[in-house]
């Protein structure tokens, strides 16, 4: 089952001659299978992520789930309700959980530092899992600043940290990050290429099994730079430094995609840092900006992606060899096939999108037959 709230909120560019037909989506209802197991209840969701076997894998904080809902976890009872779900969770298509792990528990086990506010879940292409953290200063209770990234192994075995806890030490420095918010790792020189942008301004390369540092850029493929620069006011002047590099993703033909989140930006860049070109979207957003994450349609041409933007609450579908928009729909709720602080969406491979917002996930299915 499924409703078309999506779908008829749905606006359609003109298409170009010969143009592939866009796909069109409804909400699925059947995803995921509720409730979840063992009476779990999730806190903030920090990231999703589709792998190779067209699983989507879910990051939240153990930490965030409100205390009225763990009365089953309280030593005795309070109630049938809840404990809190581990912070990696695997589902298959269908909507089932296959396996879950991870929180601070575990990682005191292992000896690593867990993120203090975590962001960003990505699946790389020898199955490992990468998550980082977003905390930038220290928080009212203590904790320390999110100056990391973590590799593990499908199972949660610790593979790697790059970075530690603490404050950052500049956006040229290569030892720490600030505030990272997403990773994507390129098959073709096993690198990991790090959206350091919360605290930093930069895109930040390391080897993705020695952690060994590779290069880095800022905006328009210049050295980064901490100059504090205001965000963007949708003027005709677009700003020298990034202002929350809020996503990357690289694709089959090598051009690497980073969401420049507060200036309401894509900028595209060759593997090296080169700069190619950028993309402004609805240029007098304010808030939480317009561009915060893309995903890559799975045909072999990667012929569209679908971009998150959480500062208009919407959907926005986009021709990739242009960048420009052929379709946008979504508006701000709380009901089913709306959304409610939109973090991130990302296709699977069959071209559904998968939405995460605070405390749940919501999956699109295409209804107009296209296919990748």
């Amino acid at each position: 089952m499924g409703t078309a709230l999506a779908l008829l909120a749905c606006t359609t560019h003109a298409a170009e001659p010969d143009a592939p037909k866009v796909p069109e989506y409804a909400l699925d209802t059947s995803w995921p299978k509720l409730p979840l197991p063992n009476h779990w209840a999730l806190g903030l969701i920090n990231g999703i992520y589709v792998d190779a076997h067209n699983h989507l894998w879910l990051y939240h904080s153990p930490e965030l789930v409100p205390k009225y809902a763990l009365g089953a976890a309280q030593n005795p009872p309070t109630g049938k309700c809840c404990v809190a779900a581990p912070a990696i969770i695997e589902f298959d298509e269908a909507g089932n959980v296959l396996r879950a792990w991870g929180g601070p528990e575990d990682a005191k086990v292992q000896g690593y530092d867990w993120p203090t506010a975590g962001h960003g879940l990505y699946v790389d292409y020898k199955g490992n899992i990468w998550i980082g953290g977003s905390q930038t200063r220290v928080a009212a209770d203590g904790s320390p600043p999110d100056g990391l990234y973590l590799k593990f192994s499908p199972d949660g075995k610790f593979l790697l940290q790059i970075g530690g806890k603490g404050p950052s030490k500049g956006s040229l420095d290569t030892t720490m990050l600030s505030g990272a918010a997403a990773v994507d790792v390129d098959p073709a020189t096993n690198e990991a290429f790090i959206a350091d942008g919360y605290g930093n301004h930069r895109v930040i390369v390391f080897d993705a099994d020695t952690g060994e540092f590779k290069r880095q850029w800022g905006a328009y493929g210049k050295p980064p730079t901490d100059l504090k620069i205001p965000r963007y006011d949708g003027g005709p002047t677009l700003p020298k430094q990034f202002n929350l590099v809020h996503c990357i993703r690289i694709a089959k033909d090598g051009l690497v995609y980073v969401c420049d989140r507060l200036n309401d930006r894509l900028q595209v860049f060759k593997k090296d840092g080169t700069f190619v070109t950028e993309h402004v979207y609805e240029p007098m957003t304010r808030g939480s900006g317009s561009v915060g994450n893309v995903s890559l349609w799975p045909d072999e041409k990667q012929t569209f992606m679908v971009m998150n933007d959480p500062g208009n609450f919407q959907t926005v579908i986009l021709r990739r060899s242009d960048l420009s928009e052929v379709a946008r729909f979504g508006h701000y709720g709380t009901w089913a096939g709306e959304y409610h602080r939109n973090h991130q969406m990302e296709f699977d491979l069959k071209g559904n999108i998968y939405t995460s917002e605070d405390h749940r996930v919501q999956k699109l299915r295409i209804v107009n037959g296209v296919t990748p």
